[in-house]
């Protein structure tokens, strides 16, 4: 399988001024996570309707064509004023050495906000798993000797 690396602090949510960032900007990513059946993480919206829509739109050909997976709401806000979302990208086989983008859109009572990463994209650069035991550079654990 694939092994997804951010090209970003995958916690967003972890650093300092989130909350305010949340505040400002109506939905900021909160985490990522690359498993096995995709990339999964949470979006957090400012609680501006009780009607919400959040989906992430995503790409592995830069944009030549693109998907977009729905959020669903997770119960429990943190603080009250917030949502959290939950996100599960299913990629499969097809990030192995490509590029993935994305970007979390947010509808809410007429309106749309997105969270882009700052006009960035969220990328992550997807690259082949080396198995277990097999060494990473083939000179690291090789002795050529000569008689």
């Amino acid at each position: 399988p694939a092994l997804l690396e951010p090209l970003f602090p995958p916690q967003p949510g972890a650093s300092p001024g989130f909350a305010e960032r949340v505040r400002q900007h109506k939905v900021r990513l909160e985490w990522v996570r690359a498993e096995p059946a995709g990339l999964r993480g949470a979006v957090r919206v400012l609680n501006l309707a009780y009607e919400k829509v959040v989906s992430v739109r995503y790409t592995l050909d830069g944009w030549a064509s693109c998907a977009e997976a729905p959020a669903a709401y997770q119960p429990g806000p943190p603080d009250g004023s917030t949502d959290r979302f939950a996100f599960l990208l299913p990629l499969g086989s097809a990030a192995a050495e490509a590029t993935l983008e994305f970007a979390v859109r947010y509808r809410v009572a007429g309106a749309e906000y997105w969270d882009n990463n700052e006009g960035k994209n969220y990328r992550l650069r997807g690259r082949q798993r080396i198995p277990p035991g097999f060494p990473q550079d083939p000179d690291s654990s090789a002795w050529i000797h000569f008689i």
